[in-house]
């Protein structure tokens, strides 16, 4: 499925364009943003490779990762990231992130990112089960995915190396007819 194109009441997703590289790097390039990711900061040399590859990466037939650039609606500037790639080892099923510039934390733009994400898999992909994976220590997180109607699992031990040590992950997920239910509550 190419392009994607989404939007909720105040945000969009859409396919990343290699004029997107500065607006990631303020993500990815960010202290902040990556603290609870599973990677560093990325340099702006590695966020130009990592656009310009999702961009490849979304006319593969088929198309295994979806790259997104997330977007205020009213502004259509990029304020996010957000990604859903299928899972070889399980059917029908995918595993999703996003990250948000910190400047814009704390209005409800992550959950509204997770519902967009959500709905692309289940509605469009016809995706069965969609998980995600958050540091222990990231409670904001934790309550974004919990309001967007996902059901945390358990922990994954010592599953992320990062600034030199092991660092456990919560899984948080969601099935499609628990999807089926939610969107239709909200």
């Amino acid at each position: 499925m190419h392009p994607v194109q989404r939007f909720s009441s105040r945000l969009g997703v859409r396919e990343l364009a290699i004029e997107d590289a500065e607006a990631v790097f303020a993500i990815y390039g960010s202290p902040k943003a990556t603290e609870h990711l599973s990677f560093e900061p990325r340099t702006r040399d590695q966020v130009a490779h990592i656009v310009a590859r999702s961009i490849a990466s979304a006319t593969t037939d088929p198309r295994s990762e979806y790259a997104l650039a997330v977007v205020e609606r009213e502004t259509t500037d990029l304020i996010g990231f957000g990604r859903i790639a299928m899972d070889p080892h399980q059917q029908r099923a995918a595993t999703f992130g996003f990250a948000l510039r910190p400047d814009t934390w704390g209005v409800g733009f992550g959950v509204e990112t997770v519902r967009l994400l959500l709905g692309l898999g289940f509605e469009e992909l016809d995706l069965h089960r969609i998980w995600g994976a958050r540091s222990p220590l990231n409670e904001a997180s934790a309550k974004t995915m919990l309001a967007a109607g996902m059901v945390e699992e358990g922990t994954i031990r010592e599953h992320i190396f990062k600034a030199g040590q092991w660092r456990d992950s919560v899984v948080h997920a969601m099935l499609d007819r628990e999807w089926a239910t939610a969107a239709t509550s909200v």
